[in-house]
């Protein structure tokens, strides 16, 4: 009996795109695992609130529970027209975050978003810079996007200096909520002709041809 591996199944699971020592992977149930933990160890202060929805907050077995049924329910929604890819971020092999690019009708509009966490010990070294420069290559040159786009609040600055250093400009700003508080919301774009023009490390992509015939990207 021939046995179906998981990565031809399902070919996001054989996505990896690594610079140095930095690697995003597809985050497999054991690594989810690990996350899950790390989330549960801090991901911001206690009087923050980075997220739009406060996955972080609640008691341990809380976290974790709400942490593994929305990763589970983005791999279980994921198609061309709307799909959501969450990567875990290694850093030496260590998970320490994780880096999601996300987009709706692909195909057509070319445009993804870019959203990401880190746990706390593991901030304030550079790796948020290098995971998202890695995420806009994989978005730029392993799926052919025309624009890469972020959102922060604005009491969120380190957000916004990481977007800013990897060479996304302002684009707009709008009024949200943040449970029972009215917050601003500032935009971010990084354009392909912008991207093409930068200084960029070194970053492989692999398992990409897989990916873009799962998300119906067009190979050519």
């Amino acid at each position: 009996m021939t046995t179906t591996l998981l990565t031809e199944a399902w070919p996001v699971a054989a996505l990896r795109v690594t610079e140095g020592d930095l690697e995003l992977r597809f985050a497999d149930d054991d690594l989810l695992l690990q996350l899950a933990d790390l989330a549960v160890r801090g991901v911001h202060a206690p009087d923050a609130m980075p997220f739009l929805v406060p996955w972080t907050q609640g008691d341990p077995a809380a976290v974790r529970h709400g942490f593994l049924a929305y990763h589970w329910g983005a791999r279980a929604a994921l198609s061309p027209d709307a799909w959501n890819i969450e990567l875990a971020v290694l850093v030496g092999g260590e998970p320490v975050g994780m880096q999601a690019v996300f987009a709706r009708g692909f195909p057509v509009r070319r445009t993804v978003e870019t959203g990401s966490w880190l746990g706390l010990e593991h901030q304030g070294c550079g790796i948020g810079t290098r995971m998202r420069r890695a995420v806009v290559h994989l978005a730029f040159a392993g799926l052919g996007a025309h624009d890469v786009t972020s959102e922060a609040f604005a009491d969120n600055p380190r957000s916004q200096r990481v977007s800013e250093k990897v060479g996304y400009t302002a684009n707009g700003a709008h009024r949200t909520s943040r449970g029972e508080e009215a917050v601003e919301a500032r935009r971010y774009r990084l354009p392909r002709a912008s991207w093409l023009a930068s200084e960029r490390p070194e970053v492989a992509i692999h398992g990409i041809e897989g990916v873009r015939r799962q998300l119906g990207v067009p190979l050519g």
